[in-house]
């Protein structure tokens, strides 16, 4: 099955599913114009098999076509951006510093 990955604004949080069951989730803080990234997490039956990349990449695409700045605080989502540069932009020039961009 194909995971589908979906914002659940309710729980403020990205989530991935595969089939009926919930893969993973990516926890955010909701401010206005901005998504604070706080926690990502995907269960360990999931592992290994690039839900994390999926579901990063999801919510960083749609915060960019809701224009919105990205705070990555969760440790993954930092390094994530780290490694995908082209994502750098969504991150506030006065906070690259404080998030080691």
């Amino acid at each position: 099955m194909e995971p589908v990955v979906r914002d659940n604004p309710d729980e403020q949080r990205y989530e991935i599913h595969v089939g009926e069951q919930l893969g993973g989730f990516a926890q955010y803080r909701s401010r206005p114009g901005l998504l604070a990234f706080v926690h990502t997490e995907i269960d360990p039956s999931f592992e290994g098999q690039g839900l994390g990349k999926q579901l990063v990449g999801f919510a960083l695409d749609d915060a960019r076509a809701r224009e919105l700045a990205v705070l990555p605080f969760c440790p993954f989502v930092n390094g994530y951006i780290q490694r995908h540069p082209e994502y750098l932009e969504l991150v506030p020039a006065a906070n690259r510093e404080a998030f080691g961009l």
